[in-house]
C-alpha cells in the first residue's frame, strides 16, 4: 500500500493558506488540476474528505491534523537541511507563535531580544486571547503558545510561566465624572469599559462575580489591544482590567488609580510546546521560560 505523500498535503496547505485552488495553484506553481488530483487522492488514501469546498476552502477535523503534522515536519526540515546543505546555512527559520496581547505587551519580546539578535530567526507572532492559543497549537498554526491551560495536549509539554495580575482602574477626571459616590453597581453600569474581542470574558465575570452585574447591561468598548487599553484609561474614557506590570510608571504617577483595590484577578500563564524540540525551537522555549520565571510573580 503506497504510503502518505507529503506533496497532497502540501497541495491542501496551499488551497488553506491561499484561500482557493486557483492562488494555492500559483503558489505551488503548478496547474489548478494537478492541485485538485492532489487533494483528491489524499481523500482517496484516507477514505475520508480532509475539506470542506466553501469560500473560503476550510480544512476538515482530519484535515487540521494533517496540516499540524506537515507543519511540524517543515519546521523540522527547515533546522535540519542547513546543516547538512552549506548553500541552505544562510536561509532563515520561520517559528510562530501564540501569543496573549498582555504578554506581547509587556515581556514576551524582551525574552526573545537576544536568540533574535544571535540567530536567523523569521517570527511570526500570532496574537489571540490567552483563552484560544492553544487551538493555534493542537492545528499546527504554531509550534508554542502562551495560554491558560495547564493541561499539555498530546505530544506537548506544558510548563509554568508564572502569574499575572489584573487591576481595575480609571484616571482621576473618570473617577470623578463616574465614580464620585463610589464604586458599586448602579456607578459601573453607567461606566463606559473595555475588551479585547467578542471572546473576552474577564471583564464580564468580574463585574457578574463581584458586584452582580449581566453582560448586557454595560457599555463596553472592543479593542484589540492591550497597549490601547492603557491609552483609552489614561485619556479618561473608560475603565479597564489592566496587567499590575504593565501600568506600574501610571500608577506611581497618578495617572491611573486602582478603583477596587480588595478585588485582585490572577491568571497563571504557561508556555506549551513540542515535547521533542532541538535547535533553535529548544532555545525559544529556553528563552521564554527563563524570562518569564524572572519577569512574572510565581
Amino acid at each position: 500500500m503506497r504510503g502518505l505523500d507529503y506533496k497532497w498535503i502540501e497541495a491542501l496547505d496551499a488551497i488553506v493558506e491561499q484561500r482557493s485552488f486557483d492562488k494555492a495553484a500559483e503558489h505551488l506553481y503548478i496547474s489548478q488540476s494537478a492541485v485538485s488530483q492532489r487533494v483528491k487522492q489524499l481523500e482517496k488514501w484516507l477514505a475520508q474528505p480532509v475539506l470542506v469546498r466553501e469560500q473560503p476552502p476550510r480544512p476538515t477535523a482530519v484535515g487540521k491534523k494533517l496540516l499540524g503534522l506537515y507543519r511540524r515536519v517543515r519546521l523540522l526540515e527547515q533546522e535540519l537541511v542547513p546543516e547538512l546543505a552549506a548553500d541552505l546555512s544562510d536561509k532563515p527559520l520561520s517559528v510562530s507563535l501564540a501569543t496573549n496581547a498582555d504578554s506581547l505587551a509587556t515581556w514576551l519580546l524582551p525574552s526573545l531580544f537576544p536568540l533574535l539578535e544571535a540567530k536567523r530567526v523569521e517570527l511570526n507572532l500570532i496574537v489571540d486571547d490567552e483563552g484560544r492559543t492553544i487551538e493555534k497549537l493542537k492545528n499546527g498554526e504554531v509550534v508554542g503558545a502562551i495560554s491558560l491551560e495547564s493541561q499539555s495536549i498530546s505530544g506537548c509539554v506544558a510548563d509554568y510561566l508564572g502569574r499575572v495580575d489584573y487591576l481595575c482602574v480609571a484616571s482621576p477626571s473618570f473617577i470623578k465624572r463616574y465614580f464620585s459616590q463610589g464604586v458599586n453597581r448602579e456607578s459601573l453600569i453607567k461606566a463606559p469599559a473595555v475588551a479585547f474581542d467578542q471572546h473576552d470574558k474577564m471583564h464580564q465575570r468580574f463585574v457578574n462575580q463581584h458586584f452582580n452585574i449581566m453582560p448586557d447591561s454595560i457599555l463596553k468598548h472592543t479593542v484589540r489591544s492591550s497597549e490601547a487599553f492603557v491609552k483609552l484609561a489614561v485619556a479618561g474614557v473608560a475603565y479597564c482590567l489592566i496587567p499590575k506590570l504593565q501600568i506600574q510608571d501610571e500608577l506611581a504617577s497618578g495617572e491611573l488609580i486602582e478603583l477596587t483595590p480588595n478585588i485582585l484577578l490572577s491568571h497563571q500563564i504557561y508556555w506549551h510546546h513540542w515535547q521533542l524540540e532541538s535547535g533553535v525551537l529548544g532555545e525559544v522555549s529556553d528563552a521564554i521560560i527563563r524570562h518569564a520565571r524572572q519577569y512574572l510573580p510565581q
